[in-house]
């Protein structure tokens, strides 16, 4: 009897990625530079999507300690800015002419108000609208790979989330926490109308979400900072330890992202995380969503709102 999809799933089970182009969002660290540096360990042609130039390159030399005929490159991508996001799209599509997978893990959490060069919630801007246009604008290059995959990370945190049409950059009320939980819900909304999309097309690309669990990130600690929260006190030395006690390091957590880049078989618009209690920690699978992630009128409603603010309209050809 062969075992159930994912049981068990590590990274040595990719296959050979040889003449795939990835591009990985935020991979200078943590989750996406575990991911980023997987791709390249398997074959795969990766570029680095990163804010800052000289930590992106940080990474790559980093990389090819282990790796030292990987197939790297460094782009210079803040997915707060649409210019940014366009002229990254843009030197792209200058200099290849396809793109197999699109993996949008860069992210902020659990931030004071903040707002984007567009002003834009930052944390709705960064997580959702940010990879949306940036999805769009590289769609063209997507839509020429025979198999063609994006995977958008998401959270367990979606769960708490609820799509606030009325204000959705928390103008009229803020709340961090919230805030984010909207954004990680929109990943999901975002990923099921694109799969919907590219299917009634007749586009072989297929759209998959991903969330690592508990997992140790710096995402932990970048919204406290940013609130100016002293990290020597007693209290935020306890809270730091208790993380490093309980959360999965980035190396599992990064486990789902790359079981929906790469497990053959798998059906568009999959959600895949850990397999333990409340997918916190475990091996990669399938797992399941909330109902206002499956909410097919607020998953087109998004659509349009996103195509409207940023100024990016899909064109499956």
């Amino acid at each position: 009897m062969e075992p159930k999809l994912g049981y068990g799933w590590t990274e040595d089970k990719i296959g050979d990625l040889t003449g795939v182009t990835a591009i990985v969002t935020g991979a200078n660290s943590g989750l996406g530079f575990v991911t980023a540096a997987q791709l390249a360990a398997h074959g795969a042609s990766v570029t680095l999507a990163v804010r800052d130039a000289a930590r992106g390159e940080a990474a790559v030399d980093r990389m090819r300690d282990r790796l030292p005929d990987a197939d790297l490159a460094v782009g210079v991508l803040d997915l707060a800015s649409l210019d940014s996001i366009a002229a990254f799209a843009a030197r792209v599509a200058d200099s290849t002419g396809r793109l197999d997978l699109l993996v949008n893990n860069a992210g902020v959490m659990n931030l004071p108000q903040r707002q984007t060069a567009d002003g834009f919630e930052m944390q709705f801007g960064t997580n959702h609208l940010g990879h949306f246009a940036l999805t769009g604008r590289l769609l063209p290059l997507l839509t020429t790979s025979p198999d063609a995959r994006v995977v958008t990370l998401s959270s367990t945190v979606h769960r708490i989330g609820k799509m606030n049409f009325d204000d959705l950059m928390g103008a009229r009320r803020y709340r961090a926490w919230p805030a984010y939980g909207q954004s990680k819900l929109a990943n999901l909304l975002f990923t099921s109308e694109l799969q919907r999309r590219a299917t009634a097309a007749k586009v072989p690309l297929r759209a998959m979400a991903a969330h690592p669990g508990f997992a140790l990130t710096n995402l932990q600690s970048a919204g406290p900072a940013m609130r100016g929260a002293k990290t020597t006190t007693r209290r935020a030395r306890f809270t730091a330890a208790v993380i490093r006690e309980l959360a999965q390091p980035a190396v599992w957590g990064a486990l789902p992202t790359l079981y929906a880049a790469t497990v053959p078989g798998l059906a568009g618009n999959s959600f895949v995380g850990p397999e333990g209690f409340g997918q916190q920690h475990g091996h990669p699978v399938p797992v399941t969503r909330s109902k206002r992630a499956q909410n097919a009128e607020d998953a087109r409603r998004l659509w349009t709102e996103s195509e409207r603010l940023t100024g990016v309209s899909y064109a499956f050809g």
